[in-house]
């Protein structure tokens, strides 16, 4: 066969495929962006969000399930949540069941922890951004019937508070809606891995979390599955 027409050929298929991409894209409303042009989009709109966003109350469900060794162990509670911009966090316990010892020494911890992540220079050492991740595009999928890129995330440095994983970014909003990740840290000698599942739901104008359910195997032996979700919420712009 001609080596000619067999360079033409492949020239061709090469076309071919950039051009099924791109009638894709078009079809679905989302036109062909970059990496860099989503995590740009994706970084302005959330600095765009987070000034308008003055302040919000919710309620969160905490549900913990523990088993290996010594034993079974469960408990759940019941937070009021109340953020205000940009350092303000507060939570209530308003009821709690279960085990004393899971929810003193694990549910309240928690929310301690996600005060100490809370501050300024904390959220900048955490923020999602070419400073502290790198990204590659994977794809695109819908996500309750809305096109969104989905972004591999890898982290530059260890830190307890960034993840590893993969991310869907909304490609109208550009904003997070989803997270299937990992600790780029483990938070303990004692934790062996821990896989977390995110989901965000739009409240008005804003992206909120709505659900996270993290799964944890303890060197022990044990399996932890922590559920929370969130509800109730009420929006502040002034």
């Amino acid at each position: 066969m001609n080596c000619k027409f067999m360079s033409r050929a492949f020239t061709c298929l090469i076309a071919f495929g950039g051009l099924l991409a791109s009638a894709l894209a078009q079809e679905s409303g989302s036109p062909a962006l970059s990496v860099q042009q989503i995590v740009a989009q994706m970084v302005s709109r959330n600095r765009e969000r987070a000034r308008a966003l003055k302040s919000y109350t919710g309620m969160r469900h905490y549900h913990l399930v523990y088993t290996g060794f010594p034993g079974k162990r469960e408990a759940e509670i019941l937070v009021s949540t109340r953020v205000d911009a940009p350092d303000g966090k507060e939570f209530t316990v308003v009821s709690q069941t279960g085990s004393g010892f899971v929810v003193n020494k694990v549910l309240k911890r928690l929310l301690e922890s996600e005060k100490e992540a809370n501050t300024a220079e904390q959220r900048a050492r955490t923020a999602l951004n070419e400073q502290n991740y790198e990204f590659q595009l994977l794809g695109q999928e819908d996500i309750g019937q809305r096109p969104a890129y989905v972004l591999a995330v890898i982290p530059k440095i260890d830190n307890k508070f960034l993840y590893r994983g993969k991310i869907w970014v909304d490609a109208s909003d550009f904003a997070v809606v989803k997270i299937e990740a990992e600790p780029a840290k483990r938070p303990s000698f004692w934790i062996s891995k821990t896989k977390v599942n995110h989901v965000y739901a739009k409240v008005g104008d804003f992206w909120l979390p709505a659900e996270n359910q993290s799964t944890t195997d303890v060197r022990l032996g044990g399996v932890a599955t922590l559920t929370i979700v969130y509800s109730d919420y009420q929006v502040n712009r002034d």
